[in-house]
């Protein structure tokens, strides 16, 4: 059996954000050194102990968690966030309705977002470095599959 590759690149990861209003590719076109962070909202699990020491653990069902987008200051992306978030702002109609695919084929991650919302818009800081902007997204469902670097062989 061949070892799994030791090596990591960003640039094997493939991320793509569609809703209403847009669809388009994010893993190009100006993302910051941070990349893309998927991280779940609330615990797996939960656990009571009583008084006499025996205890309970509880399973949850929730699978939400937050996407945060971190594109350079000067990335076209930016705008086309921009004009995405303006349009799904116009109407309840729009909004929770982005997906959110994030897959690394080389190492086998893949990440499905869906049920996706912008949080808000992101900080705009203006200084001597131009520094980032950080676009926060809430998703009702993360579903999570790491991969072993077995793909690659």
């Amino acid at each position: 059996m061949a070892a799994a590759p030791i090596t990591y690149s960003f640039a094997d990861v493939v991320c793509s954000l569609t809703g209403p209003g847009g669809s388009f590719t994010i893993s190009e076109g100006g993302l910051a050194d941070e990349g893309i962070t998927i991280a779940m909202t609330d615990d797996k699990t939960s656990m009571v102990t009583g008084a006499d020491g025996y205890g309970m653990h509880s399973l949850h069902a929730a699978k939400s968690g937050r996407v945060t987008i971190r594109l350079l200051k000067n990335s076209p992306l930016n705008r086309m966030l921009q004009d995405l978030y303006n349009y799904q702002q116009t109407s309840s109609a729009y909004t929770g309705q982005n997906t959110l695919v994030l897959s690394n084929p080389i190492w086998g991650d893949d990440h499905q977002c869906s049920a996706g919302a912008f949080v808000k818009l992101p900080d705009n800081v203006n200084a001597k470095d131009g520094g980032t902007m950080e676009w926060p997204m809430n998703f009702i469902s993360i579903d999570n599959k790491l991969g072993d670097g077995s793909l690659a062989l």
